[in-house]
């Protein structure tokens, strides 16, 4: 019969040198004194505690599972980047960017027989610093919106934000035309304060990054249409606001109908917009 004390049994697994007849509760090996792990029964040896943290889930942000997100890239605030680029090449081709420019860009005076360009403008831009300037502004805010809210909720917020801009134009500055996503941008802006202020969150740099937009817009000679800013962060706000209120699942009808209530009144602003132009 051999000697137990003299057993490499009872030797700690990492240290050879070091006697210890304790056991990890996990796994059965022996651990002197140092590679003792305190668990909530008895002692864990070191691989054990990390394969043990390693299993447990990170707990995510209550912000990001609010709207039972789409998991996945945002790939429509890609999409909607990538269209802007191409379009911004062809504007500037002679003939093409003619074409574009005259049945994409929106003018208030206009809006009876060029409804669409109301949502078109929103692709188009005017200089490489504007497209620049909104695009990352979109991959920033775009980004973890599309992954926060989900797809189709994405879009609409990001469609009728960018129609509630135009139509801030057309019923404060009927005699500008405009382009440029910051309509659309500004939406998302004022969304995600919404979502920020119902779930907490700080809201310092984002009112602050609004607020320098928005004194921006006032400047002269920057010819920047404060008014779809104004219109779009709204708008934005407003579809928050809905989202925040109805998301549960058994919710989503009323969801629905509430967000088609704002594309109604969007265009009801926009037919009495028209009917002032004509007055």
């Amino acid at each position: 019969m051999s000697d137990s004390a003299g057993s490499s049994s009872n030797y700690c697994y990492r240290h050879p040198n070091r006697q210890s007849y304790i056991l990890c509760q996990r796994c059965g090996r022996t651990i002197c004194p140092e590679c003792q792990t305190q668990a909530a029964v008895g002692v864990q040896c070191p691989e054990c505690v990390r394969e043990g943290r390693a299993s447990v889930p990170r707990p995510k942000s209550r912000i990001l599972t609010a709207f039972r997100p789409d998991s996945g890239k945002p790939v429509v605030t890609w999409t909607i980047i990538a269209l802007c680029v191409v379009l911004f090449g062809l504007q500037n081709l002679p003939v093409v960017g003619n074409y574009i420019n005259i049945f994409g860009v929106y003018r208030p005076l206009l809006t009876e027989s060029l409804p669409w360009t109301m949502i078109t403008s929103a692709f188009l831009h005017g200089s490489i610093l504007h497209i620049l300037f909104n695009m990352y502004s979109l991959f920033i805010i775009g980004s973890l919106l599309e992954r926060m809210l989900g797809r189709g909720r994405y879009i609409a917020l990001y469609l009728l934000s960018a129609f509630g801009g135009s139509v801030a134009v057309l019923l404060l500055s009927p005699a500008t035309a405009v382009v440029g996503a910051s309509g659309a941008i500004f939406g998302l802006l004022g969304a995600f304060f919404v979502i920020q202020r119902k779930f907490g969150g700080t809201n310092v740099q984002l009112l602050v990054i609004v607020g320098l937009n928005l004194v921006i817009g006032f400047v002269p000679g920057l010819n920047i249409a404060w008014q779809a800013h104004i219109g779009g962060l709204i708008v934005g706000a407003a579809i928050a606001f809905i989202y925040v209120r109805t998301r549960r699942a058994a919710q989503k009808n009323t969801q629905i109908l509430m967000v088609s209530l704002v594309g109604v009144a969007l265009i009801a602003l926009t037919i009495v917009g028209v009917l002032l132009i004509h007055r």
